[in-house]
C-alpha cells in the first residue's frame, strides 16, 4: 500500500517535470523581428535566410521593409523579401509588412495620421514590441533606421521591450551606406534610451563586417545546390527560376559587382544574426552615447546614456556556420 502511494505521489511530479522541461525549451528561442531593405544589395537575402536555418535559435516574428536607393522602390524591397520567406516555406508563419519610404523627418510629422508612409511595418513592431513580457523583442534593422524611429515615435512604451541591434555605420568613422540613407532617424533612436548596438561596417577595414567576405568560388562550392528545397518557385530579381535558397545565392553572387583583392562581396547583414547566435564571434564595446552630425559621429564623454558597437568579427566562423547549415539542410539523394 506504501509502494502504491509513492507511485501516486511521483506521477503528477513527473508530469509537471516534463511540462516545464518543454516550457524551458520553447523559451530559449530568440525573438527577432527583421527591419531590411532586401532588394538593394545581396546581403539582405543571406541574413533572413541565415534567420531561417538557424529556426532553433530565432523565433523570427516577422519581417518588415524599408526603402533605400537602389532597390526599385518600396515595393521592390517587399517582393525580395517575399522571395526569400518562399524559399524556405515560411509564407503564412513569418509575417511581412511594408514600412517607410521616406526619411523619419518627412514622415514624423504624420506619425498621428491614419495611412502615414510606413505604417503597417511602424504598427506591426509596435505590436509585437508590447507583447514581450519577461524578455526583450530583438528588432534587427539592417537598411536604414527609419521603421524603428517611427516606431518609438509613435509608441514610447516599447522603449523598455526591445533590444535594437542595428547593422549600420562606420563608427567612429563618418558615413555608411545604411546611415546615410536616413541620417534624421539615427539620433531619435540613439537618444530613446532604447537598448542599442551598432555592428559596424567599416569599408575595406579589417575591424568592420565589410571584412566578412566571401568569393564568388565559394559560394559556388558551398552554396550552388545546397539548403532545403522550397515547395515554392519563384521568379528571381534578375530572371530565372528557383526552388533553393543556395542556387539564388550562386545567381545573386553571379550578378553582382565584386571588390577588393581577391574579388569578394561582404555579408554584411548576416553578421547581425551570426552575433546575436554567438557573442564570441564579435566584440562588444560599451560607450556613452554619441551624436550625430550630418553624417559624422560626435563623442558626448559623459553622457550618462550608454550604447555598445561591435568590431572584430570572426570571419571563418560566421562564414562556415553558413555554409555547414547549408549542407544540412540538403536533402539527402
Amino acid at each position: 500500500m506504501v509502494s502504491k502511494l509513492i507511485l501516486v505521489m511521483l506521477v503528477p511530479v513527473l508530469v509537471c517535470s516534463c511540462v516545464s522541461i518543454q516550457k524551458d525549451t520553447s523559451l530559449a528561442k530568440m525573438k527577432v523581428l527583421i527591419d531590411t531593405d532586401a532588394n538593394n544589395e545581396l546581403d539582405d537575402q543571406h541574413a533572413l535566410a541565415y534567420a531561417f536555418l538557424n529556426d532553433a535559435v530565432f523565433d523570427v516574428v516577422g519581417v518588415t521593409v524599408n526603402n533605400t536607393r537602389n532597390g526599385y522602390g518600396i515595393q521592390g524591397q517587399y517582393d525580395e523579401a517575399e522571395r526569400i520567406i518562399k524559399l524556405f516555406n515560411k509564407e503564412g508563419q513569418v509575417p511581412l509588412f511594408m514600412g517607410a519610404d521616406k526619411s523619419y523627418a518627412e514622415i514624423a510629422p504624420y506619425i498621428s495620421e491614419n495611412g502615414f508612409d510606413g505604417q503597417p511595418a511602424v504598427d506591426f513592431i509596435i505590436a509585437e514590441a508590447l507583447k514581450m513580457q519577461d524578455e526583450k523583442l530583438v528588432l534587427a534593422p539592417v537598411g536604414k533606421l527609419t521603421n524603428i524611429a517611427l516606431a518609438i515615435l509613435k509608441e514610447p512604451r516599447i522603449i523598455d521591450k526591445v533590444r535594437v541591434v542595428w547593422l549600420g555605420g562606420n563608427y567612429p568613422d563618418p558615413g555608411e551606406y545604411n546611415l546615410d540613407n536616413d541620417t534624421t532617424a539615427v539620433n531619435p533612436v540613439v537618444e530613446s534610451g532604447v537598448d542599442f548596438e551598432m555592428v559596424t561596417v567599416r569599408y575595406g577595414a579589417p575591424s568592420g563586417t565589410s571584412a566578412v567576405s566571401v568569393v564568388p568560388d565559394e559560394i559556388e562550392q558551398h552554396m550552388r545546390g545546397k539548403g532545403p528545397v522550397s515547395d515554392n518557385t519563384i521568379i528571381g530579381r534578375h530572371g530565372g527560376e528557383f526552388n533553393r535558397f543556395g542556387d539564388y545565392s550562386a545567381n545573386l553572387f553571379a550578378e553582382a559587382e565584386m571588390y577588393g583583392n581577391p574579388p569578394s562581396r561582404a555579408l554584411f547583414d548576416m553578421v547581425v544574426l551570426a552575433v546575436l547566435k554567438n557573442e564570441s564571434w564579435g566584440e562588444k564595446v560599451e560607450i556613452p552615447a554619441p551624436k550625430l552630425l550630418g553624417n559624422s559621429w560626435v563623442d558626448v564623454p559623459g553622457n550618462p546614456n550608454k550604447i555598445i558597437y561591435w568590431q572584430n568579427f570572426n570571419r571563418d566562423a560566421i562564414v562556415h556556420d553558413l555554409f555547414e547549415l547549408m549542407q544540412k539542410t540538403t536533402p539527402k539523394q
